[in-house]
């Protein structure tokens, strides 16, 4: 195996140890060695978000782990990607996401989640974090030309939000335009069907699956 493969093979088992330093000391020592970052990433990290998804899928990995990979993988994106920009190339990106909780809804950690899973399998986060307003969230979908829009609702009384969005992307006549998935801990993929969602993420790994889903990829 040569030096090249030695690096994508420790970037992938960093983020399955959950070593943070150790995933920024590869990522900087690739650079280091004329490693295009894009390799880095595509033939590295990539393999190695999608095996710790696959792993907690299968009951092997929990949720602290799942954050800490998510979290690892962010720390080596911050190193390789000005390198990306210098380069004047950029990561895959699969869509661009809008992504928020709804209006009277103050929790965050969930749909942080998400958003961070979303961000490192491809698709471009525009997080308008919790207590969104549903205007706000149409608004700026329509303003960053998003793909899908995702919406969370972690509180019973703010899952009427969700339905308002879709209603109000009808009455804007742009429905066509977007798609849209919701989630949170009182969502079930009834109430998804009911409001006529295009797609109800059950967990983060589903949200992801089903984004990827959602734009064709």
């Amino acid at each position: 195996m040569n030096r090249k493969e030695d690096i994508f093979k420790g970037m992938k088992e960093a983020l399955l140890k959950g070593d943070k330093d150790e995933a920024i000391r590869l990522s900087k020592l690739s650079l280091d060695m004329g490693i295009n970052p894009l390799d880095s990433i595509n033939r590295g990290l990539t393999p190695g978000i999608q095996q710790v998804g696959k792993l907690w899928e299968e009951g092997e990995y929990f949720l602290p782990q799942l954050v800490i990979a998510a979290e690892c993988m962010k720390a080596a994106l911050k190193v390789l990607e000005p390198a990306l920009s210098e380069k004047g190339e950029k990561k895959q990106e699969i869509g661009r996401v809008v992504i928020g909780t709804a209006e009277g809804d103050i929790h965050d950690i969930g749909k942080t989640l998400v958003a961070t899973m979303l961000s490192v399998n491809g698709f471009e986060i525009i997080d308008l974090g919790a207590d969104v307003p549903i205007i706000q969230m149409v608004n700026r979908a329509i303003e960053e030309k998003a793909d899908l829009i995702c919406i969370s609702a972690l509180l019973t009384t703010t899952m009427p939000g969700q339905k308002r969005l879709i209603e109000l992307l009808r009455e804007k006549g742009i429905r066509q335009k977007f798609k849209v998935m919701v989630g949170g801990a009182p969502v079930s993929l009834q109430w998804a069907k009911d409001i006529e969602a295009d797609s109800y993420g059950e967990n983060v790994i589903e949200a992801v699956s089903e984004a990827k889903r959602l734009v064709g990829a």
